[in-house]
C-alpha cells in the first residue's frame, strides 16, 4: 500500500529543490558580478537602515539563528532565505516511515514562524555571493547584508562508490538514502510499505554523517515493522565503520534480542561494488543479494559553500572553512556557517544544530549591540532513538563537548540510557517531549 495522497502532497513542496543550488566553485570579480544581468537586480524586500542579517537555510540551525538573532538584537532586520515552502523534520521521520507519527507532526509553517518571531521568510534559492560588496544573489533577486549566515546542511558524496554520473543518478532515484526530507522519504516509505519479503539493505557511511544513530534506529524500526507484518524478510545493515558508532550497547542488544531473525548487522562492510541490475552488493569480503535497499553514502558540505568559495578541500569533505570557535568564515567578512556543514566533529543532529544556531546568533548580536565578546559555549547533543515500535521503546544519549589547545574537540559530560528493557518505555515517551520542545523553540513566539 502506498502512502496517502495527503502525505505526498504535504511532502511534495519540499522535494522541489534544496535551499541552495549545487554547482562547481567559481569566483567573480566585482566588475563581472555587477555586469551579470541575470542576477543583478534587487530582491523584492523592504528597505532598512537597521543592520540586516540574512540566514540561508531553514533547517534546525538556520531557524534557530533567525529567531534568536531577533531576540538577542531586536534592532536587527532578519531575513530567512529558504527554497522550500514548508519545513519537515528529519529527526523523528524514522517513526513516520513505519506509521507511528503522521505527516502533520513533522511539518511546520515557515510563514507562521516568521510572523511569530518578527523576521522575514523569503522563498528563494541562494545561487552566488558577492563577498566584496556583501550581496547574496538568489533566484529571486540580490540581497545586501551586513551579516550573512549559511546553514545549508549536507549533500551526498557518492564518489567512494562511483564516478559514473548515470549510475549515481540511479542510486539517487531508485535507492535514495532518505536523509534529506522530502521525496526521498516518500520513496523510502513506499518501499517499506510495499515490501513483500527478502533482503532489504541499509547502509551506514563512514565519517561524521548526518545523525549518527539514525541508520541503526531505522534498521530497528523497519525490522520491527516486518516482524509485525510477519514477513519473510530481513534488514541487512552494512556498516562502513568497525562497530556501531553510538549507543552501541543499546542497539546491539536490540539487534540480538529483538530481531535475531529480522536483522543482520555487518560491521566493517566497506562497499566495493553495487550491481543494480542483478541486485547484489559486494563488500571487500562478502556479497549480499537484495530485493530492495536505501543506500546512504558519505556526506559532504552543501555545494553552495564550494560554489561561493567558503569550503575546505575535498579531503575535508568540502565542509565549511571557518574559525571553529566562532563559526566565522575564514575568507569572508561578517559571514558565518553553522549546522551540518560545519567541520567540527560534533554530531550532525537536530539538537546540536539548534544550540549552534543560538550560539551564532549571540555572536552576531554581540557585534550589532557592541557588547562584550561572546565566550565559547559547548553545543549539546541530546538524542532519543527508537529500538522498537510495538511496544514503543527507545534509548538515549546526552553529551557536551570540550576542546584542547590545538582546538581538537572531544566528548564531555556524556550521559546515556541504553537499557531499553528497563527505561525503554520512558525514553520512547521522551522522544515526543523532546520533539515538541524543539519544534516550539524554533517556531513559536
Amino acid at each position: 500500500m502506498a502512502i496517502s495522497r495527503r502525505e505526498a502532497l504535504a511532502l511534495s513542496g519540499l522535494a522541489l529543490a534544496s535551499s541552495t543550488l549545487s554547482a562547481n566553485p567559481e569566483s567573480k570579480s566585482k566588475k563581472e558580478s555587477n555586469s551579470d544581468s541575470r542576477t543583478n537586480y534587487k530582491a523584492p524586500l523592504h528597505e532598512t537602515k537597521n543592520p540586516r542579517v540574512v540566514v540561508v537555510g531553514g533547517g534546525w540551525s538556520g531557524l534557530s539563528v533567525a529567531k534568536y538573532t531577533k531576540i538577542f538584537a531586536p534592532s536587527a532586520d532578519v531575513i530567512l532565505v529558504e527554497q522550500k515552502n514548508q519545513f519537515i523534520s528529519c529527526p523523528v521521520s524514522n517513526l513516520w516511515l513505519v506509521d507511528k507519527v503522521d505527516i502533520e507532526y513533522l511539518t511546520h509553517d515557515y510563514l507562521q514562524a516568521a510572523r511569530n518571531n518578527n523576521y522575514i521568510y523569503f522563498q528563494a534559492t541562494a545561487i552566488d555571493l558577492d563577498k566584496e560588496n556583501q550581496i547574496l544573489k538568489t533566484s529571486n533577486g540580490d540581497i545586501a547584508y551586513d551579516y550573512l549566515v549559511f546553514a545549508p546542511g549536507i549533500d551526498y558524496d557518492y564518489s567512494r562508490w562511483t564516478n559514473d554520473i548515470a549510475f549515481e543518478n540511479r542510486l539517487r532515484h531508485e535507492y535514495p538514502a532518505g536523509f534529506m526530507p522530502g521525496s526521498e522519504h516518500i520513496t523510502l516509505k513506499n518501499k517499506i510499505k510495499n515490501f513483500k519479503g527478502g533482503n532489504f539493505i541499509l547502509t551506514v557511511p563512514a565519517g561524521n554523517y548526518r545523525c549518527l544513530p539514525a541508520p541503526y534506529e531505522r534498521a530497528c524500526v523497519i525490522a520491527d515493522y516486518f516482524k509485525q507484518k510477519k514477513l519473510n524478510a530481513k534488514v541487512i545493515l552494512l556498516d562502513a565503520n568497525n562497530s556501531i558508532t553510538i549507543k552501541e550497547q543499546g542497539f546491539k542488544s536490540a539487534f540480538d534480542e529483538l530481531y535475531a531473525d529480522y536483522l543482520e548487522y555487518v560491521p566493517a562492510a566497506k562497499i566495493a561494488e553495487i550491481d543494480l541490475d542483478n541486485k547484489v552488493v559486494y563488500t571487500e569480503f562478502e556479497e549480499f543479494e537484495f530485493e530492495d535497499a536505501a543506500f546512504y553514502p558519505q556526506v559532504r558540505g552543501a555545494k553552495i559553500l564550494e560554489r561561493v568559495g567558503l569550503a575546505k578541500d575535498a579531503k575535508n569533505k568540502l565542509e565549511a572553512h571557518i574559525n571553529q570557535l566562532t563559526y566565522e568564515a575564514i575568507d569572508a567578512k561578517n559571514v558565518y556557517i553553522t549546522g551540518d556543514s560545519r567541520p567540527m566533529g560534533f554530531s550532525k543532529s537536530g539538537n546540536t544544530s539548534n544550540i549552534e544556531g543560538k550560539y551564532v546568533a549571540s555572536h552576531i548580536a554581540q557585534k550589532i549591540n557592541k557588547s562584550a565578546p561572546v565566550k565559547w559555549r559547548t553545543p549539546i547533543t541530546s538524542c532519543f532513538s527508537a529500538v522498537s515500535i510495538e511496544p514503543e521503546r527507545a534509548i538515549y544519549i546526552y553529551t557536551e563537548y570540550a576542546y584542547d589547545k590545538n582546538i581538537v574537540f572531544s566528548f564531555a559530560n556524556t550521559i546515556s540510557s541504553e537499557d531499553w528493557k528497563k527505561d525503554g518505555a520512558v525514553n520512547a515517551e521522551s522522544i515526543y517531549d523532546w520533539a515538541d520542545a524543539l519544534y516550539s523553540d524554533m517556531f513559536d513566539a
